[in-house]
């Protein structure tokens, strides 16, 4: 692996260090080939099996890599000099407590990142819209001219490509809580695009997961620029504590000197940027992530840039992402709605009554309040899957539910519902497939189902 001065010189301060990688993911892994080719020998922990890696742990062990799986694969730590994290692990286990305690320093892929990024970084990071508005703020710097290189969450892993980013290019970053729990130093412009109970499953309490987020900013200085929701009650507290200049943004009101919404224009600074409907984008909440990413570019893109890019930006694959329009008929892709809450925001970005393709894999979980939405939302419902019956019966229990509106039909597959969508449509109707139901009943993932959608639509006449 060609390397740059900053990057071997970071790998040569581990030179003579016992370096423990935790997890062969798909962040970790040009980590460990690039802790190699420095000549380091690296302990590779991993909770999957061998045999579950096809091949790559014995092609990294004939390169010098030592490998604990499975069961107690975290039991080899004792002794470590330096141990990267996987984001997926809490950084209080016991073994990775007992470890830092005799002396193991603790980091991440994206801590050294971002400590050894040569050029300026935009982080996003919320409970709801990271990965649009990212991506929305990375459309915005390629159009305008720079060279963007987009990781976190999302993208590809950046610290073996420090050989690749130069100090005029620009960086943005995607930043989970569990990225954000350990990290000590924050990008130039941070963004939070709200805050809401999340991933407590993981993480001990609502404070705890708002102490994480709150790390994209902490280490912020005089020269930055922190972008908050001013409609969310805790992104908007985080105003108080930035040591940074602070721009809000707000759907709800009108902001001294932040990004709102004005007679359907979207005001930024006081002048205005662009109209509601010059947006491709439907939906109130991408409304938002585009305010925030206004924000967040403000001073870096022309107006003009932004107008442009948000004509054509049809969206983040499998998220309400635009797949064609044909004879006057938009075809959406929301195959990552695998709950009937995210179902109901996608029938809700919509001013008129959609074509629904919903169904899939059973959760057991209770798709009452589903029903209404589609009775309000809905003028045909296609069905598909495991979890068909279950939505029709509580469409038709809905309250103004009655024969034909909606219109409901049963399909075989995924393939037929389109089909019938495509009969049923007319110039100006939209069809979603908006399931509502994890993907496992047919395909892989949810980007599987997705991609056999658009691939159905695409070959649509």
């Amino acid at each position: 692996m060609l390397m740059e001065p900053a990057l071997k010189r970071y790998f040569e301060t581990m030179k003579g260090k016992r370096v423990a990688v935790i997890g062969l993911g798909v962040s970790n892994r040009p980590l460990v080939e690039g802790l190699l080719d420095a000549g380091i020998p690296v302990l590779a922990c991993d909770k999957r099996q061998r045999e579950d890696l096809g091949g790559l742990i014995e092609a990294l062990e004939r390169r010098g890599m030592t490998a604990a799986l499975g069961p107690g694969y975290l039991d080899r730590l004792d002794g470590s000099d330096v141990i990267f994290r996987t984001p997926g692990l809490r950084p209080d286990v016991p073994q990775i407590e007992r470890a830092v305690a005799a002396g193991a320093r603790l980091t991440s892929e994206m801590e050294a990142f971002l400590d050894l990024c040569p050029c300026r970084i935009i982080a996003v990071t919320g409970s709801d819209g990271k990965t649009t508005t990212t991506t929305i703020i990375a459309g915005l710097l390629k159009a305008a001219g720079y060279r963007t290189f987009v990781g976190g969450n999302i993208g590809t892993p950046l610290l073996c490509r420090l050989d690749d980013i130069r100090p005029d290019d620009m960086v943005v970053l995607e930043l989970s809580s569990f990225q954000l729990m350990t990290v000590r130093q924050s990008p130039g412009i941070a963004v939070v695009t709200n805050l809401a109970p999340n991933h407590l499953d993981v993480h001990k309490d609502m404070d705890e997961y708002v102490n994480a987020k709150r790390n994209i900013f902490a280490y912020q200085d005089s020269r930055d620029r922190l972008v908050l929701n001013a409609d969310n009650e805790i992104t908007a507290g985080f105003a108080a504590q930035a040591r940074g200049s602070v721009t809000l943004f707000s759907r709800k009101k009108a902001l001294n000197g932040g990004v709102y919404l004005k007679d359907r224009t979207v005001i930024c600074g006081g002048r205005p940027v662009m109209r509601t409907d010059g947006i491709l984008l439907p939906g109130a909440h991408n409304l938002e992530n585009y305010m925030a990413a206004i924000a967040a570019v403000d001073g870096l893109v022309p107006d003009e840039v932004i107008r442009e890019f948000a004509r054509t930006f049809g969206g983040v694959a499998h998220r309400i992402e635009l797949v064609r329009e044909l004879d006057g008929v938009r075809y959406y892709n929301d195959s990552i709605a695998s709950s009937p809450s995210r179902t109901t925001a996608g029938l809700r970005s919509f001013p008129h009554k959609v074509i629904l393709i919903a169904g899939g894999y059973d959760k057991h979980i209770p798709y009452d309040g589903l029903g209404p939405e589609i009775v309000e939302h809905v003028k045909a419902l296609l069905l598909t899957g495991d979890t068909a019956e279950k939505i029709k019966a509580a469409t038709l229990a809905a309250p103004g539910c009655r024969e034909g509106a909606p219109a409901i039909y049963d399909c075989a597959d995924l393939r037929e519902a389109v089909e019938r969508a495509h009969a049923l449509a007319r110039p100006g109707d939209t069809v979603i497939l908006s399931p509502a139901s994890a993907s496992f009943d047919r395909f892989k993932n949810f980007e599987e189902r997705g991609d056999a959608f658009k691939s159905f639509v695409n070959n649509l006449k």
